[in-house]
């Protein structure tokens, strides 16, 4: 197969798989860019990533403002949180160095496989109700402490550690699909950026065409999938997330194990 067309082909699979995954589920495109560049196009894996978190900040930022827009985002919660995050981020990072990397993979692929299958089967969450009950002191305790857990999986895993924080948002802090998605792409924004920057310091992209795609695919399908998960109902909202989650866990497992 001609090269470049392979390249154009695998960026808009990688652009479709990531942007649908960050707007209706607040996935990091690392999740799905990285491996698929590096399996298809034999790109080395920090490259990959570089690439798949430079996708991340554009497609966050469109998806975040989308939920901004339709006020499924809690700034207050988020720039706490977000705090956390980063600061752990370098823990994790650290920590990363002693852990078996396959294993972290693994760890998020079953992540998503869970979700997957949790807002496909139980779409109402009945913590969403119990969280507004719980005293402002105590809230603002579990958000550091998720922001923390959060921030030490995007340092394991090194991406945005999205299903993680969905995970935490939803069924640890009870919040809505809709605004923990909203939440998490505003949070990611801002973890993209930061990674890609450093990635991008420490070493140049090579593919500027690949990079240049995949940035591309990954915005308009965010852009469109938002947009789309912002107007379906709430249960159907869920068990759609939950459809591209599985979906999502299968190419991720197909492209990494099943080579």
């Amino acid at each position: 197969m001609n090269t470049i067309f392979k390249t154009i082909l695998v960026c808009i699979l990688a652009g479709a798989g990531a942007g649908i995954g960050t707007g209706f589920a607040g996935m990091s495109a690392a999740t799905v860019i990285s491996p698929m560049l590096a399996t298809f196009l034999g790109m080395p894996t920090y490259e990959a990533v570089g690439i798949a978190l430079a996708s991340d900040v554009l497609a966050s930022g469109m998806s975040a403002y989308t939920y901004g827009k339709n006020k499924n985002i809690n700034i207050k919660d988020s720039v706490l949180m977000m705090v956390f995050v980063l600061g752990f981020t370098i823990i994790g990072s650290k920590v990363s160095s002693v852990v078996d990397n396959g294993t972290m993979s693994l760890f998020s692929i079953c992540m998503t496989l869970f979700l997957g299958i949790q807002f496909i089967v139980k779409p109402n969450n009945d913590a969403t109700k119990l969280q507004k009950l719980i005293p402002e002191p105590k809230k603002n305790l579990q958000i550091m402490a998720a922001g923390g857990i959060v921030g030490v999986i995007c340092g394991l895993l090194g991406a945005g550690g999205g299903m993680m924080m969905l995970f935490v948002l939803t069924i640890i802090m009870g919040y809505e699909l809709k605004v923990a998605v909203g939440t998490s792409v505003f949070i990611m924004t801002f973890t993209a950026f930061t990674g890609a920057v450093s990635h991008f310091v420490i070493e140049s992209p090579q593919n500027i065409f690949a990079l240049v795609l995949c940035i591309i695919f990954t915005f308009f399908f965010a852009y469109h999938s938002s947009k789309m998960a912002n107007k379906l109902p709430d249960g159907a909202s869920h068990r759609v997330t939950g459809m591209i989650l599985l979906l999502i866990a299968v190419i991720i497992i197909q492209t990494k194990y099943l080579k």
